[in-house]
């Protein structure tokens, strides 16, 4: 299998480059050139918001293409249609993001989505990726484009800060404060798992949309927040507090305290989304577990200090507000 990955050097790009190596296919990564591609794949260089940016990607046929871009729609315009009649298919790394608010409880692909364009420049995060969505299909059609509309992903080499946050905070030891109820269950992906179904499916000839996003109650606070404590050996306390105490305090769910988010409307959005269709298609879910030990071994790795996307604001807790809360509650 010949395979282009547009980025391949970051997070999400970065686990299909190496899931896509280790199976023996020829990958070729087009990236910025500021981050180097994994051994073994061939690097071709350019800059997909500058005039002539695909100018590497002049020449050559691919089997597949996977783009994780989450700007400006029209990147993904420009390279569907460079990229058109010399790639067998289109992989577009998408976001449950863009289905209307709230999503409700259980909701799976056919809940409706908001509007987007191809043609737009970067709005906001929902309609960008909508609007990638709709370019690679105008550029392929619907028979040859896979929308992989992602969950929370975390694993190793995230580069928001969600769990590389909580594994450093809770390293830190002392009281923590770990937002209640314990037994809230969440839903998310490893990457690494999000890179070996796409894989599959791009071999396999799947095309619309997917939620890539492990089941319902795939883990809960109480179990994440638990991994993190045993991984890093820490000493932490972990004291539990109900949501009316934090919120009221103006700690911002997701936010300040990432991937929690009390229920309600956003918790359901984010935690309760179907992921039949893509089970069905043969997606597994390592335990979540191996998810925060591997984090954490790469974190290692780096002294501690995780890569952070310049687009993204760092997420985390101010120790004084932490403090502040853990008092009230004491």
């Amino acid at each position: 299998m010949r395979l282009l990955i547009l980025g391949g050097t970051e997070f999400v790009g970065h686990a299909v480059t190496e899931a896509a190596l280790a199976r023996g296919w020829e990958v070729t990564v087009f990236h910025r050139g500021r981050h180097a591609a994994p051994a073994g794949a061939v690097a071709l260089h350019g800059d997909r918001t500058a005039p002539g940016g695909y100018a590497a990607l002049g020449a050559g046929e691919w089997d597949a293409v996977v783009d994780t871009w989450s700007a400006a729609p029209t990147a993904v315009r420009d390279a569907a249609r460079a990229l058109a009649g010399r790639v067998g298919r289109y992989a577009y790394v998408s976001t449950g993001s863009v289905y209307t608010y709230p999503s409700p409880d259980g909701h799976d692909e056919s809940h409706p989505v908001v509007d987007g364009s191809p043609d737009a420049d970067a709005v906001d995060y929902a309609r960008d990726k909508r609007g990638g969505e709709l370019a690679a299909t105008a550029a392929f059609g619907d028979d040859a484009t896979l929308l992989v509309r992602s969950g929370l992903i975390l694993g190793p080499r995230e580069n928001i800060g969600r769990l590389p946050w909580w594994l450093n905070r809770i390293a830190r030891g002392g009281p923590v404060l770990a937002p209640g109820p314990r037994d809230l269950e969440l839903q998310f992906i490893d990457v690494r798992d999000l890179a070996a179904w796409t894989l599959d499916a791009v071999a396999d000839g799947l095309a619309g949309p997917y939620n890539l996003i492990a089941p319902p109650g795939h883990t809960t606070t109480g179990a994440l927040l638990e991994a993190c404590v045993r991984v890093t050996g820490s000493d932490a306390e972990l004291r539990w507090t109900d949501p009316e105490p934090i919120l009221a305090a103006g700690v911002r769910p997701w936010t300040d305290l990432p991937v929690w988010v009390p229920r309600g409307e956003l918790y359901d959005t984010l935690h309760r989304g179907s992921a039949a269709k893509a089970l069905a298609a043969g997606l597994r879910c390592r335990p979540a577990e191996e998810t925060v030990a591997d984090t954490w071994a790469w974190l290692r790795s780096l002294g501690g200090v995780a890569p952070q996307r310049p687009d993204r604001p760092a997420p985390g807790l101010d120790p004084e507000l932490e403090a502040k809360v853990l008092g009230a509650g004491g």
